[in-house]
């Protein structure tokens, strides 16, 4: 078994999570999303970010505005929704919940 693809899998689980929270806190645009999962940790790819954002944006937990840029194109600025925020609170009791009960089995 590839331990690198079942780590990956994990990362993948929990990516909505730390989308969601990254952006909770003050509107951020993609770059600022990259570079703050790579900070923690999370090996993310735009491949795989890019797509996420769109069906959160469709799922109408995310919305986005244009903001001209002094360094460059204009950016799309994503903020969490008022459903957005609900849904990461579920997400973070789940996280919670599932974080609780995985460290309880190792812990054995």
């Amino acid at each position: 078994m590839n331990i690198e693809n079942t780590k990956a899998q994990m990362r993948k689980g929990i990516l909505e999570l730390c989308i969601l929270s990254t952006i909770d806190k003050k509107p951020k645009y993609s770059s600022e999303i990259l570079k703050g999962l790579k900070e923690s940790k999370l090996l993310v790819v735009e491949g795989t970010l890019y797509p996420l954002l769109t069906r959160l944006k469709n799922a109408q937990l995310l919305e986005y505005r244009w903001e001209e840029s002094n360094a460059g194109p204009p950016r799309k600025y994503f903020t969490i929704t008022k459903e957005g925020k609900a849904f990461l609170k579920e997400l973070n009791t789940s996280w919670s919940d599932l974080s609780n009960a995985v460290n309880t089995l190792i812990k054995k």
